[in-house]
């Protein structure tokens, strides 16, 4: 169970910042998840990924499958350009693949983007590119986004041989950017991963955050499931 606390300032903030321990480790399963437990609570959400590579071209541009599940997720029908203000067509490092567009990764377009889209909902879920420390351009990267963003973070540990290592010093980096922690998940992604209950209670014991939730491994993930499996507090 969470703090009387926590769940206060959960419930009070615009909104959350869902970051991983790397690629591939289940940010946006978690993400349409609390979308769909927040949008279960009455409240009006809407899913951003501000910067996505791996884009496929389509008649209105390019457009990334995770930050189309995030609009349709979404309470309302919202522009794509909100959801997605920066798509890159390959599957490399976003600042690599801004590089090759020729465009250059600016935070006040991001920051636009979120202020339009939090004055048409009482929540943003933004999903992070990759890991906390993703560069986005020259001097910058997602930790500095977050943190101009001002929100709470959450952090999805995928659940496999190196997590520990992998979600410890991204927990220790968050802390020391300045932001807070609100929680993290574990994801559990690799079936077969040995130990896997004493690895959790290692992270319960040494990350810094509580445990907003364990999602089972499932070879389709469900959308419902993964909600089911978040502890996030009920508005009061």
């Amino acid at each position: 169970m969470l703090s009387d606390s926590l769940s206060e300032r959960l419930d009070q903030a615009k909104g959350v910042f869902v970051t991983g321990t790397d690629t591939g480790c289940g940010k946006t399963e978690v993400s349409l998840g609390l979308i769909a437990r927040l949008r279960g609570f009455g409240r009006r959400v809407a899913g951003m990924k501000p910067v996505a590579s791996g884009s496929e071209p389509t008649p209105a541009g390019l457009h990334n499958a995770d930050a189309l599940r995030l609009q349709q997720a979404s309470s309302l029908p919202l522009a794509y350009s909100l959801i997605n203000p920066y798509a890159f067509a390959p599957p490399i490092a976003p600042h690599l693949a801004a590089r090759r567009a020729g465009e250059e990764i600016q935070a006040e377009r991001i920051l636009g983007a979120f202020d339009r889209l939090s004055s048409a909902v009482d929540f943003v879920l933004v999903e992070g590119v990759g890991g906390w420390r993703v560069p986005l351009g020259e001097n910058w990267d997602v930790a500095d986004l977050a943190r101009q963003l001002g929100l709470p973070v959450i952090l999805v540990v995928g659940l496999r041989l190196g997590c520990l290592n992998h979600a410890i010093l991204s927990a220790e980096s968050i802390l020391a950017s300045g932001a807070w922690l609100a929680g993290w998940v574990g994801n559990r992604i690799d079936p077969e991963m040995a130990e896997a209950e004493l690895n959790l209670a290692t992270l319960e014991q040494r990350l810094p955050a509580p445990c907003l939730g364990v999602i089972p491994w499932m070879i389709e993930a469900s959308t419902s499931s993964v909600a089911a499996a978040l502890n996030w507090p009920a508005p009061r």
